[in-house]
């Protein structure tokens, strides 16, 4: 199976939720160029609002990314794990998993809230991209749109 998975994941307080750091959130890219790498592995890119939203990006098993892969007849089965459970907005139906054929991409957006333990430390929200491309691909793949766009993206205030 010839696979290209990226997963960014953008990170922040209730800090950037407005002004001149809302607005650096808002422009970081939703896809990268994808470094030469094996296909057992993910790209990983990470920002966050300590860093000023600086992408760092790195490798991880493609086993450790929450995103079901399996090929059946042909296509590319792709389903990303919604994870963890507690974390809102609600999401009570997941859209169904998407099926691609050699040569196509789907990039599926999910973005989470979360409160400390106790409230003691106030909100933090994640958003997380998963880039998924079927058969071979070029480096700059997911700087074009994609074949298949799911917006999982809820209200998170």
């Amino acid at each position: 199976m010839e696979v290209t998975v990226q997963w960014i994941r953008t990170s922040w307080t209730k800090q950037s939720r407005g002004g001149e750091a809302a607005a650096r959130r808002n422009a970081v890219p939703a896809g990268f160029r994808v470094p030469p790498m094996s296909s057992a592995v993910a790209h990983v890119v990470r920002m966050h609002e300590g860093d000023g939203f600086d992408p760092f990006d790195g490798q991880e098993d493609l086993r450790k990314v929450d995103v079901q892969l399996r090929e059946v007849d042909g296509r590319l089965r792709v389903l990303p794990r919604v994870q963890p459970l507690f974390a809102l907005p609600p999401r009570p139906r997941q859209p169904p998993a998407v099926g691609l054929v050699p040569g196509q991409w789907v990039r599926w957006q999910l973005n989470y809230r979360f409160s400390s333990a106790a409230g003691v430390r106030g909100w933090s929200y994640w958003l997380d991209t998963f880039n998924v491309a079927y058969g071979p691909v070029g480096a700059d793949v997911f700087l074009s749109p994609p074949t298949v766009f799911v917006d999982e993206r809820g209200p998170v205030r």
